[in-house]
């Protein structure tokens, strides 16, 4: 039986295709507009094309289970997707849209409009047509780094599409300069966007330990184990969503068994995965009284 796409890939999967006839749709209108807006909105959205289709090929291939060269399993590569993405969005698409719409501000350059009532339509359409991937990712209660992402960018996107409406239909209205001024907000808002990817994933790439309440969890678990006196250098750090690799030393009594000792080891390692869900673990046993 064929097992059907999760929320997760399903919300990216629609998101993308929204994305695509939106870019095209988006690109046609422009060049029968000349409004900015219009040409930032395409821009803005073959990116979400590029990260989405990006998303999607990372959470497929983040399920793998661990092997020898990713031992702790694959889920970080949406954490580096998703630095990609803000990548694209700040260097490819922010920085674009300052740069042309300072150029009109500062010349007043601005082109003549044609059929905004079409920009206005398509705009809106557009909207629309974003809010219901939004919707899908919005009903996940814990998000993966890529599926994160996309929800952020999709909230972007819905903020983007309000501030071009707005602006198109004050350009309607005879204010032209209302054209390059609202592509800056459009424009710091991609980067805003990016920025919070950047910060959101950053920590994780580079080994971000678990909260102080989560340890204390890991020690009182590892504490209730029969045969375990103490523990103590406890060490964690996320290699995924949820997965958290965890380290950590327990005292038995002196002259204990290897045999028993192993016993021990083991039965904290289940402990673990079974209460605080950290899928890669190791256990040190040392005699009573030796800290490391």
């Amino acid at each position: 039986m064929k097992r059907k796409p999760d929320l997760e890939t399903r919300g990216i999967a629609l998101a993308l295709a929204a994305f695509a006839l939106l870019f095209t749709v988006q690109l046609s209108v422009y060049f029968g507009t000349h409004i900015l807006l219009m040409l930032g909105q395409a821009f803005e959205t073959l990116s979400d094309v590029i990260v989405s289709l990006l998303f999607l090929l990372v959470i497929v291939w983040s399920k793998k289970p661990a092997d020898e060269q990713h031992m702790f399993g694959h889920e970080r590569a949406q954490n580096v997707a998703a630095v990609v993405a803000a990548t694209i969005l700040i260097s490819l698409m922010s920085v674009e849209m300052y740069r042309q719409a300072i150029t009109q501000l500062v010349h007043h350059s601005t082109p003549e409009i044609h059929n905004t009532t079409l920009a206005v339509v398509i705009t809106a359409v557009g909207l629309i047509v974003i809010i219901a991937p939004a919707v899908i990712l919005l009903r996940i209660e814990k998000k993966g780094a890529a599926a994160k992402a996309q929800f952020v960018g999709l909230v972007k996107d819905i903020g983007v599409c309000s501030v071009a409406l707005v602006g198109i239909i004050l350009v309607a209205t005879g204010h032209r300069l209302a054209d390059p001024i609202s592509s800056i907000i459009l424009a710091t808002l991609i980067a805003a966007g990016a920025i919070y990817l950047l910060a959101d994933n950053f920590h994780t790439l580079v080994g971000k330990a678990p909260d102080e309440a989560f340890m204390d969890k890991l020690k009182s678990i590892a504490m209730e184990v029969p045969g375990v006196l103490d523990v103590h250098g406890i060490k964690a750090e996320y290699v995924g969503r949820e997965s958290v690799y965890v380290a950590l030393h327990v005292n038995v009594a002196s002259g204990t068994p290897i045999e028993e000792a192993d016993r021990v080891a083991e039965v904290v390692r289940k402990e673990i995965k079974q209460h605080a869900n950290c899928e890669y673990s190791e256990v040190h046993v040392d005699p009573e009284g030796l800290l490391t």
